[in-house]
């Protein structure tokens, strides 16, 4: 049952593991997660005669594609995984997206995407002037969404 609080949005962390590794490409370092989406195509019909009713249908759906920002640091991970994609572009991975609760004591939801593939690499601006971090950005496209409430949840 819910306790009517919504779910925090900053305390979150992102798992990567390229597909038949036990090893997590990258983990957790992330500021910020935007782009989990699917939407469903809607399939109009309407029956000769009948002109104040439609049938609506079930079509495709369209997944959208993650973005992920994150301080550049030495780890050079998601490079060298666009890299080995660009040689082998049947590499995939599987990512995880848990939320946790506020204090991070328990975990409210998980959405799990899998096959991903990193579909652009953004190294960061570079400006003297601002002294601010360096933000990488990285796009994953995905094939499959799934949500998980926490155990016990909604």
């Amino acid at each position: 049952m819910s306790d009517g609080y919504p779910f925090s949005a900053f305390n979150f962390e992102i798992r990567i593991r390229k597909q038949g590794e036990q090893n997590i490409l990258c983990g957790g370092a992330f500021s910020d997660c935007d782009g989990l989406d699917m939407s469903m195509e809607v399939k109009t019909i309407r029956q000769g005669g009948d002109n104040a009713r439609q049938i609506r249908l079930a079509g495709p759906v369209t997944l959208g594609q993650i973005t992920l920002k994150r301080g550049m640091t030495e780890g050079f991970d998601l490079w060298h995984w666009f890299s080995q994609t660009l040689a082998d572009p049947s590499l995939r991975a599987d990512a995880q997206i848990v939320m946790f609760a506020n204090d991070r004591s328990k975990q409210t939801a998980m959405f799990n995407l899998e096959r991903c593939i990193p579909v652009k690499i953004k190294a960061p601006a570079l400006n003297a002037r601002d002294g601010v971090v360096a933000i990488e950005e990285l796009q994953l496209a995905y094939e499959t969404l799934r949500f998980e409430p926490a155990k016990g949840g909604i």
